[in-house]
């Protein structure tokens, strides 16, 4: 089971990659992906809570466990995620304008 999930979560990483690079055909947007990603774990993360009250209902405490910190464990991803800072397409291009070289650097 846990082979078929993994084969599942691979097949839809590779799905919406091909959305991205299909839908950004000049140049890669990493504020689209980083969007995307997000998206994509918070539906990962509530499936895993979804699969931890399940796992609780019948009374199986350990998979419940495990799912749910799996869960938690996506909630971090998604912390991290969401605090890198992504230059909207063109300020990197201002700024190097601008002659503000201290932000390159830093």
């Amino acid at each position: 089971m846990t082979q078929l999930h993994d084969l599942r979560l691979r097949l839809l990483v590779q799905q919406e990659s091909e959305r991205i690079a299909g839908s950004q055909t000049d140049e890669l947007d990493l504020s689209v992906v980083q969007a995307r990603c997000l998206c994509w774990l918070a539906l990962l993360a509530e499936a895993h809570e979804d699969q931890a009250a399940d796992a609780e209902r019948r009374g199986d405490v350990e998979q419940a466990m495990g799912w749910f910190a799996d869960s938690m464990r996506l909630r971090d991803v998604i912390h991290v995620v969401s605090t890198i800072e992504i230059p909207l397409p063109g300020s990197f291009d201002e700024e190097l304008e601008g002659g503000d070289t201290d932000s390159l650097t830093a």
